[in-house]
C-alpha cells in the first residue's frame, strides 16, 4: 500500500479512484494531480514508481489542504456560524438539516432516532 498524505491508498485500484481515499480530495482533484505529476490516470497504484509516488506526494503537500488541516478549517467554521448566532448555526447547535431541507418527514440521519409522544390519557368520570 502506498502512503500519501497519512491515509494507505488501496493498491489494486485506478489512480485516479485511489487518491479519492484522501480527504479533501476528489475525482477532479486527483485527475489534476495525476496530470501535473505526469501520471496515467489508469495506471493501478501497484505499478507506479518511486518517482510517480513522491511527485503526487509533493502535489498534494503542496496545493491542498487534505485530512487533518481540512476538517480542523470545517470545523471551525462551523463553531464561527454556531457563535455568531446566524440562522445556520442555530441549526448545526439544534443538530437539525442546515440548508433548507424539510425536517416533517425525512432528515432522520440528522434528527437521530425516532422519538415516540405519547398520547394524553383521557380523564375517566
Amino acid at each position: 500500500m502506498a502512503r500519501i498524505a497519512g491515509v494507505d491508498i488501496p493498491d489494486r485500484k485506478r489512480g485516479e479512484v485511489a487518491l479519492t481515499y484522501i480527504f479533501g480530495i476528489g475525482r477532479r482533484s486527483a485527475q489534476s494531480i495525476l496530470t501535473k505529476a505526469e501520471v496515467d490516470w489508469n495506471k493501478n497504484v501497484s505499478e507506479w514508481n518511486d518517482d510517480e509516488a513522491n511527485a503526487i506526494r509533493a502535489i498534494i503537500s503542496g496545493e491542498y489542504r487534505t485530512e487533518g488541516v481540512l476538517k480542523s478549517e470545517v470545523q471551525m467554521s462551523i463553531k464561527r456560524l454556531m457563535d455568531i448566532g446566524c440562522y445556520r448555526g442555530l441549526r448545526h447547535r439544534k443538530g437539525l438539516p442546515v440548508r433548507g431541507q424539510r425536517t416533517k418527514n425525512n432528515s432522520r440521519t440528522r434528527k437521530g432516532k425516532r422519538k415516540t409522544i405519547a398520547n394524553k390519557k383521557k380523564a375517566t368520570k
